[in-house]
């Protein structure tokens, strides 16, 4: 960790250039004073001139004691960080312009390191959730191959199934990381809500789950939003909501006028998300400890996917207070 203080006796200084002017003033100083001692002392004109810059030396060696340490520690942290080593860090010893980019540095190692963190998760969640459909489809195809399954209508829906997962898989893979490099741009136009909540909820209840499907939409709510891409919210945060909800239970999406613009809220009564995972639920490949756990196919991208669109229309994503008697609810904030 960096740390303050013993950055030599000019320290307390905010300034290099104060620092450097006070080194000269008092590198001239001393050799002045160390000359004219040296000539009343008797010494040679050269005696007195060599005894006068070898005091300058000695002055300036005090004085910028470690001025210049930060920057031969970050020479041999940013060595270090190309080999991978992401956690060194340089010792802030003074606050002027030294000390300031010291704490830049580290920021940036901090940063660096986080980055790749989130790579190496990134890597290991994407082989898992890749591995888990090859795994299946090709313990078919081996037994289709083999004569041991027959190839039934039944085993090549399995089949079929497995592939649809993947190709979700990859297209919302390609979808986030195009959101993230902002390579998408915003085609905003006027939006009327109800008709787009409507196609959203039929959408829903098209994949076939045993769960009611409700819209309840203020009248003549506008908003002007990336109809497509809002499309694409509403279906991520519907094909949540109706997985995690019980056989029979009903999922609503509201809008209303907000003091902010437009509130959508998406409600079901399934288990609910734990108050400690609501902050994380919205990361990519996020599993939380809670029944809502992805384990029947969910990609884990969905909500991450809800929360950079949102944001690139200016809006905010959370999980709020649970509906009266329990469930989920997600509130979209969007700016009119």
């Amino acid at each position: 960790m960096s740390r303050v203080g013993g950055g030599g006796p000019l320290a307390g200084l905010r300034s290099i250039k104060a620092k450097l002017g006070l080194v000269v003033v008092g590198a001239t100083a001393a050799g002045l004073l160390a000359g004219a001692a040296g000539l009343q002392l008797g010494f040679r004109v050269r005696w007195s001139l060599v005894l006068a810059v070898v005091l300058a030396l000695v002055v300036v060696q005090l004085l910028a004691r470690g001025m210049t340490a930060p920057l031969r520690e970050m020479a041999a942290a940013t060595t270090a960080m190309a080999r991978g080593d992401h956690d060194v860090r340089v010792a802030v010893r003074t606050r002027d312009e030294v000390g300031q980019l010291a704490v830049a540095f580290n920021a940036m190692a901090a940063d660096l390191g986080q980055v790749d963190a989130q790579r190496r998760r990134l890597v290991a969640d994407v082989s898992h959730e890749l591995r888990t459909p090859i795994t299946a489809l090709q313990a078919l195809l081996e037994n289709l191959a083999d004569g041991v399954t027959r190839p039934e209508p039944a085993a090549l829906r399995t089949a079929l199934a497995q592939t649809q997962r993947l190709g979700r898989l990859v297209a919302q893979l390609l979808d986030l990381s195009r959101l993230e490099a902002g390579a998408v741009p915003l085609h905003r136009r006027d939006v009327e809500l109800s008709p787009l909540l409507a196609a959203a909820a039929d959408e829903a209840r098209a994949l076939g789950r045993p769960v009611e499907v409700a819209v309840d939409v203020e009248p003549g709510l506008h908003l002007r939003a990336d109809p497509e891409r809002l499309a694409q919210v509403l279906a991520n945060l519907l094909d949540n909501a109706t997985r995690h909800s019980p056989d029979g239970g009903r999922v609503e999406v509201v809008a209303r006028r907000a003091p902010s613009g437009v509130r959508l809220e998406v409600l079901d009564a399934g288990p609910g998300i734990a108050e400690a995972d609501r902050s994380v639920v919205f990361e990519r490949f996020a599993r939380t400890d809670g029944a809502r756990a992805s384990a029947d196919g969910g990609s884990g991208l969905g909500l991450a996917i809800v929360r950079w669109v949102v944001e690139l229309h200016g809006g905010a994503v959370a999980v709020g207070a649970p509906p009266p008697g329990g469930g989920c609810r997600v509130v979209v904030d969007l700016p009119a």
